[in-house]
C-alpha cells in the first residue's frame, strides 16, 4: 500500500525543515511495499555534525509543532554523524556527508519509489548519483545472488527496526 496523505505531509514539513537548515540532497523514498514497520524514509545529508544536528532539532520542532508528532525513537544525536528520528511510520535519517556516501542507503533503497519532495526553490530535484565506495566500480544492476545480498541488508535492518520498537513499546507486566 502506498505511503499515505498524512505521511506525504509529514515528509514535506520535514524536508522544508531540513532546506531550512541548508540539508543536502534530501531524498524521500516509500517503502510501504519492502517493511511492515514503516511507510516512508527521508534522508537529509549536511557537510558537519552541529548542521546534522540542527537540521535535527529543526526536524523535530516542526512536526512537534504542526503535527503533535514526536519521534518514538531518537538516536545517534550526540555524535551527529548519523541520526534517526522515528516516528513510526515515517522513519528520518540525517546524515553527515561522509556517512550518506559510506552507507548509501540510496543504493539499499534504489528499487523503492521516491515520494517527489520540493526543494527550496519549489521544484522536484533530482536524486544526485550515488557515489561509489572507495575501491569501487560503479556498481551494476543486482543479478539474483547480489540481489539477495542486498535483500538481507534490508531484512537485517528492518529486523534492527522492529526489534528497537519492540524494546521501546511498554509491555504489559509478567505474571
Amino acid at each position: 500500500m502506498p505511503a499515505t496523505e498524512r505521511v506525504v505531509e509529514l515528509l514535506k514539513a520535514a524536508a522544508e525543515a531540513a532546506h531550512d537548515k541548508k540539508a543536502e540532497n534530501v531524498l524521500a523514498f516509500d517503502v510501504s511495499e519492502q517493511l511492515a514497520i514503516t511507510d516512508a524514509f527521508l534522508v537529509a545529508s549536511a557537510s558537519n555534525d552541529r548542521q546534522v544536528r540542527a537540521i535535527v532539532d529543526a526536524i523535530e520542532e516542526k512536526l512537534r509543532v504542526d503535527f503533535d508528532a514526536k519521534p518514538v525513537r531518537r538516536e545517534g544525536a550526540r555524535e551527529g554523524r548519523w541520526v534517526l528520528l522515528d516516528y513510526l511510520e515515517v522513519v528520518i535519517h540525517v546524515q553527515h556527508d561522509e556517512e550518506r556516501n559510506f552507507y548509501s542507503l540510496e543504493r539499499l533503497w534504489r528499487d523503492c519509489p521516491l515520494i517527489p519532495i520540493p526543494g527550496p526553490d519549489g521544484k522536484i530535484p533530482e536524486p544526485a548519483p550515488v557515489q561509489p565506495r572507495s575501491g569501487e566500480e560503479d556498481v551494476p544492476a543486482l543479478g539474483s545472488d547480489e540481489a539477495s545480498v542486498a535483500d538481507d541488508a534490508a531484512a537485517a535492518e528492518a529486523g534492527s527496526l522492529e526489534a528497537d520498537a519492540q524494546v521501546a513499546a511498554p509491555s504489559a507486566p509478567a505474571e
